[in-house]
């Protein structure tokens, strides 16, 4: 008998006890390709002698020091590293203890920034349905996503939401890429103007929407687009990229592949690579100038923040993943993913759409091929997929709700950076035999 609500409760779950490499290994002695990274964390695997060594040392000199009265070296080396590693325009970093909890402080920033410099009507959030953002109230109330926000809905703030961009399914017949992306930066538009030109503060978007949709990446000039939008109405863009950065997409920054710099960015997952619990906000000049001539503070704070140990962790694995190759290894082993993918379920009836970038990849799961029909949610497609991957030692991240949060399924892959070509093909050859025996005779 457990003592711990577990997420479902009445699960028997398997206990992990090691982890080396793209594998875990649980009690039982059974081996699991960890072809997820647990939720998009692992991004360096799992016993990484060089960031367990930047752990212990950091240990051996201190474990913790609340960041109300020191900094640290691991503190201040991390955010150096971050901030000479991004795109021109991010140049402060504030450290958190997860992605939940990022976007928690890049919303408190956002309305504080426009407090301090004067303009305190401005309080619209504007986020895209189908999108996730968190599990906390802010964070919850600014994603889109429709299943889990349900039962809290009386309780979240409010918030707005407009078009993802979801060509698969949203992009019409007819309709080339860029008029796609002028039409949903034109709902933006709009929807600014109906809250009041001088009331919204934020648009808050995932570059490569994650867990909700499974790897969905923009259209054409989709971003430049939206970020010309916020620059016309003084808005914030602030990019989420708790699960799509840290070379996830195969650049370190998602942002970069568009052309843009947000004004906030919130990182977390594969920034500790699973190693200890961390994520951060980065922040331009613009805000934190307006914080430092203004007030002088953040009125913002958890006990946990800049965590010695977790930033010596984080600060290590940003420097092994910035390395010269580790992005070409990341955007090629991508590539071999969706040929794998392309090879092996394209001509699936019920495989509709594979996509992604990097070693982030989707396949979304149809009922009927050509009409784009979803199945039955009622028969959990996706549950079954998740367990007949775990009977053949895959770690896949299915989902359902894709499509509105009731109907839709699809599998979201993002396996470590350090996979192996031939585990790649084990990942592909596992989830093809798990998709059919989960479709099979439904």
């Amino acid at each position: 008998m457990t003592r711990i609500l577990h997420r479902t409760i009445g699960a028997d779950l398997p206990r992990a006890v090691a982890g080396q490499g793209v594998y875990i290994t649980d009690a039982g002695g059974r081996s699991f390709i960890d072809g997820s990274g647990g939720a998009a964390v692992s991004c360096l695997g799992h016993g990484h002698a060089e960031v367990l060594e930047a752990m212990r040392a950091q240990m051996d000199a201190i474990a913790y020091a609340h960041t109300s009265f020191f900094t640290t070296p691991a503190l201040e080396s991390l955010a150096d590293r971050l901030v000479a590693l991004t795109p021109p325009g991010l140049d402060y970093v504030y450290p958190v203890s997860g992605g939940s909890e990022a976007v928690e402080a890049a919303l408190k920033m956002a309305r504080q920034y426009f407090v301090e410099i004067g303009q305190p009507q401005r309080r619209h959030i504007i986020a895209r349905r189908q999108s996730y953002h968190g599990n906390t109230i802010g964070a919850l109330a600014t994603g889109g996503n429709a299943l889990r926000r349900a039962q809290f809905q009386p309780i979240l703030p409010e918030t707005h939401h407009v078009s993802p961009c979801y060509a698969y399914r949203d992009q019409q017949v007819g309709e080339t890429p860029e008029a796609y992306a002028a039409r949903l930066a034109d709902e933006l538009d709009a929807k600014i103007r109906d809250l009041g030109e001088d009331r919204v503060m934020a648009f808050v978007a995932e570059p490569v929407v994650g867990a909700t949709l499974g790897a969905v990446g923009p259209v054409a000039d989709y971003f430049r687009r939206i970020r010309a939008v916020c620059d016309r109405y003084g808005v914030l863009l602030i990019l989420d990229e708790v699960m799509c950065g840290m070379g996830r997409t195969g650049s370190l920054f998602a942002f970069e592949q568009e052309g843009i710099v947000p004004d906030l960015v919130t990182i977390a997952k594969g920034l500790g690579g699973g190693y200890q619990p961390i994520g951060a906000v980065m922040l331009s000049d613009c805000i934190y100038r307006a914080f430092a001539e203004g007030s002088g503070l953040f009125q913002h704070g958890h006990t946990y923040i800049g965590h010695p140990v977790a930033a010596a962790a984080a600060d290590k694995v940003v420097e092994i993943i910035s390395r010269p190759g580790m992005m070409d290894h990341v955007r090629a082993m991508g590539d071999r993913l969706q040929a794998g993918l392309d090879a092996a379920l394209g001509q699936s009836p019920h495989v509709g759409d594979i996509r992604g970038r990097g070693l982030f990849r989707g396949i979304e799961l149809v009922a009927d091929k050509d009409s784009k029909t979803p199945f039955d949610p009622a028969l959990k497609i996706h549950a079954r997929v998740k367990a007949e991957a775990m009977a053949r030692g895959l770690l896949c991240y299915p989902a359902g709700g894709t499509i509105d949060g009731r109907r839709g399924d699809h599998v979201l892959l993002a396996p470590p950076y350090i996979v192996a070509p031939g585990e790649i093909d084990m990942i592909v050859e596992r989830l093809r035999d798990a998709i059919g025996a989960a479709v099979k005779g439904v």
